[in-house]
């Protein structure tokens, strides 16, 4: 009786919900960098570059952690704390202050995309030959 297969199955599904998160993560942040480059009171134009490169970053990133290629966790994780940290700077911009709660919110959404990439590469391994 093989009970392997369910597994990674589940793991295969887990893998493509974090792989679509991130990838809808990075899209909004190349809009919101490439949108935000053409309003007149915007960020600066380094911050507009860094949200569209840490999103193509991510996007890449997406990519790698749904195939499981070594690193692509990691670097789906420094992407993700990259926008965290840009987003730090972005609300000083935008509202003169930094907003708790989505950046909680925001947090909580990347240690959650983190947290379902891991689990699915942990589920869909193969199982090791003893």
């Amino acid at each position: 009786m093989n009970d392997a297969r369910p597994a990674e199955a589940e793991g295969g599904m887990l893998l493509t919900a974090a792989t679509l998160g991130l990838a809808a993560y990075g899209i909004y942040s190349i809009g919101l960098g490439a949108l935000d480059a053409f309003r007149s009171p915007g960020l600066d134009w380094w911050a507009d570059a860094a949200l569209a490169a840490f999103g193509l970053l991510l996007l890449l990133s997406a990519v790698l952690v749904r195939v499981r290629i070594p690193g692509g966790l990691a670097l789906a994780v420094s992407g993700l704390s990259a926008l965290q940290a840009l987003a730090l700077h972005n609300d000083m911009h935008f509202y003169g202050d930094i907003l708790v709660a989505p950046q909680v919110l925001r947090g909580a959404f990347a240690a959650a995309l983190a947290a379902l990439a891991y689990a699915g590469a942990r589920a869909s391994r193969p199982p090791r030959a003893e």
